[in-house]
C-alpha cells in the first residue's frame, strides 16, 4: 500500500504523501503495511507526519515498533505534542519510553509535565534515571545545564589506545557521541579530550595521556545557552564539555542541541523585530487569543507613538495649506526615513547578536553610518528632485531634496544607535524592532520635512 505512493528520489515521500499513507494504513487496520511504511522512512519524517494525528492514533503506530524506535520517533515530536501524548499514555508505557530517551530530552519533557504527572512518573523509573532527571531538570532555564546531556564518554589518561577503544565499544549504545571522549582525573576533573580517530590511528599501546588535547575548550554549567551555541560554532566541534565551578565535568552540549538553540534564539529575535512577544508554541498551533495578546501591546504603544507624526502635521498646518503639493511627498519622505532606519537597525541587531560588533564600537560605527547615510540620502534626493520640480517648482524640489538627505541620515542613525542603547542598559537589542524604529523615524521625518519646507518657501 505504502509502496504504491509516489515518492521523492531516494524512496522518501513528501510530508503530505506520508501522512496520507499512514492514515490509509491506520484506517484499514493493516499493521503489516504500516510497519513496513515506518521502516522505510526516516524517524524525523515519521515524527513530523504523526503530529498530524490524534494521540490514540499515534500510540497505535508506536506500539508496532521496538521500544528503542518508539523513543527515537518520540524524541522528534514537538515538546507540546510530547506532553499531549504523555497525558494519554499509561504510566508504565511512558516510563519505558522516557527511559530510552536521551537524558537531555527526557529532562526537558519532565519539566513540561504537571506536578501530578511528575510525581506519577518518577516512581516508575529506575533509580539512575530518576536521579539523572532530577539533576538535569534542576538547572536554570536557558543555561548550558538546561540543554546538556549526561550521556557522554569518559576515559582515564592511564588507559592505552586499545583499552580506550574497547571501553568505548561497550559504552557506545548508551552515549550521545563517542567521536570525542573526555579525559578526567579520579575526582572527575576535566583534564583533556581525545578524538576517536586519534585512538584508532595510534598504536595499541599508546597511552591516552599522549593522545589527548590538554585543557579543552569547555563551558560553565551556568553559562548562557546562546553563548554555548556560539562557542560550538566558533570552534567547529561536535560537542563541548560542561563543567561546574570546580572544573568537574557534569555533561556535554552537542552540536545538534546547539543548532536547536540558535534556531530558537533566531526565532525569538525575529519575533522581537516584528514587535511580537515570545511564543511558547509554534505559530501554526498558537491560538487566536495567544497571537492577539502577543501582538496587541506593541501595536497599541506604537499607535500613540504615531501621534507624534500627527502632532507635527498639525503644527505645520499653515505651511501645508499654503503649498498643498508638499503633501504629495510626505509618505515618500517619511517612508524613506523609516526604511533607512530599519535597514540600519537590522544590520546592528544581527552584528551585536553574533558578536561581530561590540558596545565599544559605537563611535566608529556612528562615523561610518553618517557617511553611508549621506551617500544614500544624496542618491535618493537626486532621484526625487525632478518629481519635486514637476509637482511644485524649484522651492518644493529643493525642500524635498534637502529633506530626503536629512531624514535618511536621521533614520539611519536612529536605527543604528537604538540597538546599542538597549544593549548598554542590558536589554535585548532585538527590541529595536522595525516598527519601533519606523515609528520614531517617521515622527522625526515629519518635523524635519515641514521645518525645511517652511524655511525655504516662507523665509522670515
Amino acid at each position: 500500500m505504502a509502496q504504491n505512493m509516489a515518492a521523492e528520489p531516494g524512496g522518501q515521500m513528501h510530508h503530505e504523501e506520508l501522512v496520507g499513507a499512514i492514515r490509509q494504513a491506520i484506517d484499514s487496520g493493516d499493521a503489516t503495511a504500516l510497519r513496513a511504511l515506518i521502516e522505510e522512512e526516516h524517524p524525523v519524517d515519521i515524527g513530523a507526519a504523526l503530529e498530524e494525528f490524534e494521540p490514540h492514533q499515534v500510540w497505535v503506530v508506536l506500539d508496532l515498533l521496538p521500544l528503542d524506535e518508539q523513543a527515537d520517533i518520540f524524541g522528534y515530536f514537538e515538546r507540546d505534542f510530547q506532553v499531549e501524548l504523555a497525558h494519554t499514555a499509561p504510566r508504565a508505557k511512558l516510563a519505558r519510553i522516557v527511559t530510552e530517551m536521551h537524558s537531555d530530552e527526557r529532562a526537558d519533557l519532565f519539566n513540561e509535565l504537571s506536578d501530578e504527572q511528575q510525581d506519577a512518573l518518577l516512581p516508575a523509573l529506575a533509580q539512575a534515571e530518576r536521579e539523572d532527571i532530577r539533576r538535569l531538570a534542576a538547572y536554570e532555564e536557558d543555561t548550558a545545564g538546561s540543554i546538556m546531556t549526561s550521556d557522554y564518554a569518559v576515559l582515564s589518561e592511564a588507559l592505552s589506545a586499545a583499552q580506550a577503544i574497547e571501553k568505548l565499544r561497550h559504552e557506545a549504545p548508551d552515549k550521545e557521541t563517542i567521536y570525542r571522549a573526555y579525559v578526567t582525573s579520579p575526582d572527575r576533573r576535566l583534564v583533556g579530550a581525545v578524538r576517536l580517530q586519534d585512538l584508532i590511528l595510534a598504536t595499541p599501546k599508546t597511552l591516552v595521556r599522549d593522545l589527548m588535547e590538554e585543557g579543552p575548550v569547555s563551558v560553565r554549567v551556568d553559562e548562557d545557552q546562546e553563548e554555548v551555541a556560539r562557542k560550538i560554532s566558533r570552534y567547529d566541534v561536535l560537542a563541548l564539555p560542561v563543567v561546574d565551578a570546580e572544573n568537574r565535568i557534569v555533561g556535554i552540549v552537542t552540536h545538534d542541541d546547539a543548532m536547536d538553540v540558535l534556531q530558537e534564539e533566531a526565532t525569538e529575535d525575529f519575533h522581537k523585530v516584528g514587535s511580537v512577544g515570545d511564543l511558547d508554541t509554534s505559530v501554526r498551533d498558537a491560538s487566536i487569543g495567544l497571537l492577539y495578546r502577543k501582538r496587541i501591546a506593541w501595536l497599541v504603544l506604537l499607535v500613540f507613538g504615531n501621534l507624534l507624526s500627527g502632532a507635527g502635521i498639525h503644527y505645520y498646518e499653515d505651511t501645508i495649506a499654503a503649498v498643498v503639493a508638499l503633501v504629495f511627498f510626505l509618505p515618500l519622505l517619511i517612508g524613506s526615513s523609516g526604511n533607512a532606519g530599519s535597514q540600519a537597525a537590522t544590520l546592528m541587531v544581527r552584528a551585536l547578536a553574533t558578536g561581530d560588533v561590540m558596545l565599544k564600537d559605537w563611535g566608529r560605527m556612528l562615523g561610518r553610518e553618517i557617511l553611508i547615510a549621506l551617500l544614500l540620502g544624496l542618491t535618493m534626493a537626486l532621484a526625487v528632485s525632478g518629481i519635486g520640480w514637476y509637482r511644485g517648482g524649484a522651492g518644493v524640489a529643493l525642500a524635498v531634496a534637502i529633506t530626503m538627505v536629512l531624514v535618511v541620515i536621521v533614520g539611519s542613525l536612529i536605527g543604528m544607535s537604538l540597538p546599542f542603547v538597549l544593549s548598554r542598559f542590558r536589554m535585548d537589542p532585538a527590541t529595536a524592532s522595525a516598527p519601533l524604529v519606523t515609528t520614531i523615524a517617521d515622527a522625526a521625518g515629519v518635523f524635519i520635512y515641514f521645518a525645511v519646507a517652511t524655511a525655504i518657501l516662507f523665509p522670515a
